[in-house]
């Protein structure tokens, strides 16, 4: 069957983005060429121009599908209703589920959404959008017995938000790979354990 222009187009641009995520994660933003990003593609120069108008463009492209994803995430978990434990858990494996099948994709919002300042305050405004959401989770854990009131939910965001990048950033700097499921449910049931019941060793 022959395809549409809207398939054709559909498929060219998820080739650009692929071959951005590569190029981007490789040289950085500022280093990266269109050229560079038409050449991994295997299209011409032009039409990266045609889909995206430029490099920061294409970069903002990139960072908007990521945030938009995660916030589909948040909003869908919090209608649910599901149970905090839940919810937490589905925010650190969207992360370890990128890092482990877009690697290049994760590199990039360690490395480069702090460094480039294009387009930064739309950059921020997803960051305190996705801050307020996580808060909102906190709260809610809060007022259904799960989580101490006596530490300030935007508190509680900050501590697992922190400990959640910091993990997953000396990882990206190391260049360690989530080599199997079983590992990446070690990981997220580390963290979980660690931020509800502490590091602290119990007494048997």
């Amino acid at each position: 069957m022959k395809k549409d222009n809207g398939q054709l187009r559909t498929e060219k641009q998820a080739v650009i983005f692929e071959a951005a995520l590569k190029v981007f994660r490789q040289k950085g933003f500022h280093k990266a060429r269109i050229a560079d990003i038409a050449t991994e593609a295997g299209i011409s120069y032009g039409l990266v121009y045609h889909y995206y108008h430029n490099k920061e463009g294409l970069f903002n492209t990139i960072l908007n599908q990521w945030w938009e994803d995660l916030y589909q995430l948040l909003l869908e978990t919090r209608k649910g209703g599901e149970d905090l434990d839940r919810q937490l858990r589905k925010i650190i494996l969207y992360f370890l589920d990128t890092y482990q099948n877009k690697p290049d994709l994760i590199h990039i919002f360690i490395n480069e959404i702090s460094r480039s300042s294009s387009n930064l305050k739309t950059r921020l405004e997803y960051f305190k959008k996705f801050m307020s959401i996580t808060e909102g989770i906190m709260a809610g854990g809060q007022q259904a017995g799960s989580l101490r009131k006596d530490i300030e939910a935007h508190y509680l965001t900050y501590i697992f938000l922190g400990a959640m990048e910091t993990f997953i950033s000396v990882m990206v700097y190391g260049e360690q790979q989530i080599k199997n499921d079983q590992q990446k449910e070690r990981i997220t049931h580390s963290l979980m354990e660690v931020f509800l019941n502490g590091a602290k060793q119990t007494k048997s």
